[in-house]
Order: structure tokens, then sequence, then C-alpha cells
């Protein structure tokens, strides 16, 4: 083995890095939210624009997006500064993410269709290429920081606690303070200023919560893997690019999310059309939902390193997967049915509530385990070709996240066009036919996709013994 090889120590990290590590997600988590819960909406029941249309510019400015993943990590890989690799290109990254998503919930008035499209399609990717060089080098500190095999899970627990904390605070915000009724808006999501008035202090915390995790994460620098000058040019990358990303670890978890990150991007875009026109939620009961996810989140963040010590970690990513398929669509087959109680009964809002929080603590646990589980990935690649290459996996499947979140709301977009869905749509005005096309259509597709997730992950080729034998071989290297 060659002894340019680095590894991370087997350390337990001190909580003010986890959470460190974990804050700069929020920026994320307000991002995914906007743009998963929001974004299809309001360009459709605000501007006015074509719900399909909306779907493909949403998709297209994803795609492309994703093509630059891997360059932005083979930068971060290759960059060498005192700041270490990664610490650059977050503090960078600040700035553009406020002014990108400024421009996206702004758009100029008075445009046509056709120009609004081409705005939207250019402001989304400015923001999302933005937070890009933001996440992806910080993420790709997650393997650097410790190899130890459990101290990994507990790491990425911070980071999708703190992602989806920035996510549902927003989610809160939006339903009691920002998208409200008002004499002008008889439907609080079709708010139109409010929409602004949130984009404004989502840019301030993306900024904050960037800024804070890049700063906390700063003593850390002297810790990780100290990797020599690299002359690897840009066509040595790509040449060497294949036999990094041949790793059967890899390409489990990456069709694994290609599946759920497609059934979550179907599940986020039309989750606003489901509270509304097949649950009826108003006021207060979206408060009541944001609450009973944030506890699902925390749930996940407590219980699932501990899954890990009773089970590896395709096994257990395997049962949350199929939980989260089961669990997600169980009221939408049930009201189908006939069973479920009715919108307006004492019993419907609580029982929804607790099934949504226990679907929310399944997903959430499982990408947890995938995080990790690509952590461990990078030894193994190591071993095999002699490079660390944690920006390349992660930008990997960052790639593959924002590929298919593109296709989950595009095919939203597409639901909602064969349910004949109209725009401007009031609750309990949409003809029952069309709310359960819309139902059926729905559990099909997330029991199909996220099904499709649970079967793969049951494929990762290594657990913990594996593991812990390979830093054993590589134990001689270690750093501290």
């Amino acid at each position: 083995m060659s002894t340019t090889i680095a590894v991370p120590a087997a350390r337990k990290l001190p909580a003010r890095s986890k959470l460190a590590f974990g804050f700069g997600s929020i920026a994320y988590g307000i991002k995914d939210n906007g743009f998963a819960t929001f974004l299809l909406l309001y360009y459709n029941q605000v501007i006015g624009l074509s719900a399909g249309a909306v779907g493909i510019a949403i998709m297209m400015a994803m795609v492309i997006e994703s093509f630059v993943d891997p360059a932005v990590g083979f930068l971060s890989d290759h960059t060498r500064s005192k700041w270490g690799r990664r610490h650059p290109w977050m503090y960078g990254s600040a700035i553009p993410v406020a002014i990108g998503w400024l421009l996206l919930w702004n758009p100029p008035s008075g445009w046509s269709q056709t120009a609004l499209l081409f705005y939207l399609f250019g402001s989304a990717l400015l923001v999302r290429i933005a937070l890009s060089t933001f996440e992806i080098p910080a993420a790709a500190l997650g393997p650097e920081l410790s190899s130890d095999y459990d101290e990994r899970t507990r790491i990425f627990s911070y980071r999708y606690l703190f992602g989806w904390v920035g996510g549902l605070g927003m989610l809160s915000l939006a339903y009691a303070v920002f998208l409200v009724p008002d004499a002008t808006h008889a439907v609080g999501l079709q708010n139109g200023p409010g929409y602004g008035r949130m984009a404004l202090l989502g840019a301030i915390l993306m900024v904050v919560s960037i800024l804070v995790s890049a700063a906390g994460l700063h003593p850390e620098i002297k810790h990780l893997p100290k990797l020599a000058e690299s002359d690897e040019t840009v066509s040595d990358h790509f040449a060497a690019f294949r036999q990094t990303v041949a790793n059967k670890g890899f390409m489990v978890l990456m069709i694994a999310g290609l599946c759920a990150y497609t059934a979550q991007g179907i599940s986020f875009a039309l989750s606003n059309y489901m509270y509304q026109y097949v649950w009826m939620m108003q006021g207060s009961d979206y408060q009541w939902l944001s609450l009973s996810l944030l506890i699902g989140v925390v749930v996940a963040f407590f219980i699932t390193p501990r899954l890990t010590r009773v089970g590896d970690k395709g096994r257990v990513g395997m049962l949350l997967s199929a939980g989260n398929a089961m669990l997600v669509v169980s009221p939408y087959i049930l009201r189908l049915m006939g069973v479920f109680p009715a919108p307006e009964s004492p019993l419907a809002l609580p029982l929804l509530l607790v099934i949504f929080g226990a679907n929310t603590t399944c997903g959430v646990g499982a990408f947890i385990l995938g995080a990790s589980m690509l952590s461990d990935v990078v030894e193994e690649s190591e071993m095999r070709t002699g490079r660390r290459s944690e920006g390349v996996f992660f930008a990997g499947s960052f790639f593959v996240q924002k590929m298919v979140g593109g296709l989950g709301i595009f095919m939203a977009g597409v639901i909602l066009a064969i349910a004949q869905f109209p725009a401007s749509a009031k609750p309990g005005q949409v003809p029952l036919a069309t709310v359960d096309r819309l139902t059926l259509i729905f559990i099909v597709l997330l029991l199909l996709f996220y099904g499709l997730a649970a079967f793969v992950y049951s494929r990762f080729p290594f657990g913990r013994a594996e593991h812990q034998a390979r830093l054993a071989r590589m134990g001689a290297t270690t750093g501290g």
C-alpha cells in the first residue's frame, strides 16, 4: 500500500464541532424546503404559469446544476490552502447564495410567461450552484473528521437534524407569518408579497448558517488528513473518475438515492396540494404539522446512531426505507378505502400527525445512514485507488439527488396535469374525482420508488466488520 495514503483518526469529535458541522445545513434545508414545497406552487398558483412548464424549468435548472457538482467536487478535492481543501469554498459561497435566493422569489412584473420561465430557470440555477459550492465541500468534511463507524452516523445525524430544522422552521413561519390570508388574498398560500418577505429572512439565515458553520469548523482543519500537493489536471481527473466511482458500495447508494429522492421530490412538490385539497388543512393545522415533522426528525437524530449498534447500516437502512414507504401512503390508501376519518373529524388531524411524524423518522433515518455509508466507501476506494476522493463521492451523491429531485418536481407537474388539477384552485371546490385521481397516482409512485430504495439498500456490500478490518490494514498511516 502506498505510504501517501492518509486516513483520519477514528476519533470522537467535540460537541461544538458536530454542532458546527450540522449548523451549516440550515441553509440547505431552507433551500430544499423552498424548492420542494413552495416553488412549483408559487409560480403556478401565484404567478399563474403552467404547472407543467414550471416543473420543466425547475427540472432543467437542477439537471444543469447537477453536472456542475462533479467539477465542484474535483476543485474542492484539489484545493490546497492554509485553510485546507474545503473552507475557502465554504466561506466564499455565502453572499452568492443570498443574492440568488432573493432573485428567485422576486420575479419582475409585466414580463411574458416565456420570459418569466427563463427568469425562473436562471435564478434557480444561480442559487443552486452557489449553494453547491458550500454544501459539497462541507459534506465532504464528514468522512475527514473521523473514520469511526458509529461516529460518522452521529456526525451526519447532526447535519440532517439542522437541515430539517432549517426547512421546517421556514415552513412553520411560512404558514404562521408570511403566507396567511389578508384583505386581498383569501388563500394564504396565494399571498404573493409574503413570499418576498419570506425570501429576505431566508437569505439572511442562509448567510449566517454558512459563515457560522465554516468558522465553527475552522479549528478542525489541523486534524484533517494531510495530503500532498496534486498535479492532477482536469483531464487526468476525469480519466481516473471512472475508476473511483466503479465501486459497488457507491453504485448501490446512488441507485438507492435515485429511487428515494425521486419519491421525495414527488412527495414534497405535491405536499401542499395534498394538505389543502385532500386533508383540508388550514390555519393552525400547519403549525401542528410542522411540530409533528420536527418531532419525527428529532427522534431520527437520537435513534439512528443507536440502530447501527444492533445491525449493519445497509440492513437498517432497508428497514427504515420500507417503513417510510408504508407510512407515507397509508392515510391516502385508507382514505380511498373509506376507513380513514373524514377531514372534519376531530380524529383526522391527530392521526395524520402521528403517521407523518413516524414517516419522517423513518425517511430521515434512512438518509442519515446513506450519508454515513457513503463516508465508509471513501476508505474502501482509497485502498483500491490510492486516492482520497470525498469531494468526488459527495458530488456524485448530490448529482443523483439533484437530477432525480428535479425529475420528482417535473413529475409532480405532470401528475397535476394528468389529474387535470385547476390553477388558482380553492380548497373544497376541486372535483372529488380530480382529488382521487391525484391521490391514486401519488400512492402508486411513492410505493414504487420508496420500495425500490429499500430493496437496493439491502444490497450494500459491507458493514461494521469489513470497515474495521479495512481501517486496521490502513492504520499504520492513520493521521491524528
